[in-house]
Order: structure tokens, then sequence, then C-alpha cells
């Protein structure tokens, strides 16, 4: 039987039912030290997208594990003093989308990379391979592996690269990088956030990637989280190693990161 949502009081003070990993902290600390010695080896190319005010770029970078990973990158056309700039996540198995809904902000004088996240619908190279199951699901990918090898560590540190790139362009104030998504993209902003905590500013819509064992608990692993169910039917169908598995996507349960953020919040219908 699942269990029901919670009393509204009984949310305003709910932490969240996933486990957290003893040596969490020492994990992301490891992680964010190998993505700072990791040479990104950074290209952009012209994109063909004309338009008046805006220059267009395909940005190319190398992340953790070698994976060749690709963003759009937009900027205001013409020299300017260093301006903001706001980095995109996309949903769930999704990409970057369209060139042209990101010029709005180039138009109000942002720059914007949009990352397209490795192993799912965009441009971006998946270069891990793991041990155990990779026949469905990123969340699970890496699961029967060590922890370092949990494909959305990858992505996280991917999202926290493109910010760093970002901020480190010349026509960009470092001082005034946000970040923002929706779904899957509303959690890597959490991410990206708490990895990167130069971050302004983060506003995740929805954020996914968040207290996944609540949502196992509650009946609802459909849709991005039916792959935790696929999981266990085929690989722990008596779930003796429920309180493992569960533990072990607790590094990249995004409510466990959310303490090392620095910039301001504004969180948009809250974790799900």
């Amino acid at each position: 039987m699942p269990v029901f949502e919670m009393a509204l009081e009984e949310l305003k003070t709910y932490q969240g039912r996933n486990p957290k990993p003893d040596d969490f902290d020492e994990y992301w600390d490891r992680a964010v030290a190998e993505m700072k010695a990791t040479d990104p080896d950074l290209e952009t190319v012209p994109h063909e997208l004309k338009a008046p005010f805006a220059e267009c770029f395909d940005l190319y970078f190398t992340g953790v594990g070698g994976a060749r990973v690709h963003a759009k990158y937009l900027r205001p056309k013409g020299p300017s003093e260093p301006h903001p700039a706001v980095v995109m996540f996309h949903g769930y198995s999704g990409s970057s989308g369209d060139w042209v809904d990101k010029l709005n902000y180039v138009g109000q004088g942002f720059s914007v990379a949009a990352l397209d996240c490795r192993g799912q619908g965009g441009e971006s190279g998946d270069a891990g391979s793991v041990k155990g199951n990779t026949r469905r699901g990123r969340l699970i990918r890496g699961l029967d592996d060590d922890p370092e090898k949990l494909l959305f560590r990858q992505i996280f540190l991917d999202c926290a690269q493109l910010a760093g790139i970002v901020m480190e362009m010349p026509e960009v104030d470092a001082s005034r990088v946000g970040a923002t998504g929706g779904s899957q993209g509303g959690g890597l902003t959490l991410a990206c956030a708490a990895l990167e905590p130069k971050i302004k500013r983060a506003a995740p819509v929805f954020p996914f990637l968040c207290d996944y064992q609540r949502v196992w608990e509650m009946d609802l692993a459909v849709q991005a989280y039916e792959e935790l169910k696929a999981y266990f039917r085929m690989f722990d169908p008596k779930h003796e190693r429920e309180q493992e598995v569960f533990t072990k996507v607790g590094y990249i349960d995004c409510q466990h990161l959310a303490p090392r953020i620095r910039g301001e919040v504004l969180s948009v219908r809250g974790v799900q």
C-alpha cells in the first residue's frame, strides 16, 4: 500500500526520507577535486543561426571520465561591459532544445549556456563504462558498480563545470551567474549551485532527483522514477538490498547536496 501524502504541518518540517551515505561530503569533495583537475579542452564553434543582437556557438568541453560534453552558448553581440549569465538544464532524457528560446535572455543582456546532459537526447557523449545494468534508465546507471561510476555523479559535475567555464568567459561578470531548469533540470540546478557555490541565483522548477525512497514508499515509481521499479524487479525482486540501494542513490540525492548552496534559491512547487 502506498504511504499517502503528509499533512501540511508535517510537510513544513519534513527533511526527507532517503538515507544519506556516511561519507557523502567526502565523496563530493573528491568529485569536485576530480572535476577541477580535468582539462576541459574548451572549444567554441560559431553556429549558423543569425540574430542581429546575438552570437551563437556550439561549446564543447571534456568532463570527468573523458566524455566530450556539448552545450549551446549565446552571448550579446558586440563589445560590452562584463554582464550576467545563466546556465540552463533540460528535463529528463531531453536536450538543450532550440536556440531561439534562449534569445530572450540575450536580448536582456545575458549570456546563456544550455547543457546537453551526457547519455540523453542531445549531442554530448557518454564515455562511461559500468558494471551491471545498462538496460534501462540513467538514475540506476552505475548502481552495481563503485559509487564513483554513478552516471548522475558525472552529470552533476558537468553542470558545475559548465558554470565554471561560463564564469571564466571574458564577457561574463562571474559574480552575476545564475542557474535554472525544470524537472530534471530543476534537480540539476540544485546540484550545480551546490557544487559551484559561486552561483548567485538558482531557480529550480519542480526539481526531480530528490528523496527517492519517499517516492518509492508512496508507490510513485512511474515515469522518470520507473527505472527504480525495473531495477528491483530484475536484480533484487525480494528487496533484500533495498536499504543498500537507497543509500547508494543517496549520493545523487539533491536534498543532501542542498546545504552546500550559497546563492539565493527560488524554488517552484518545492522538491519532488
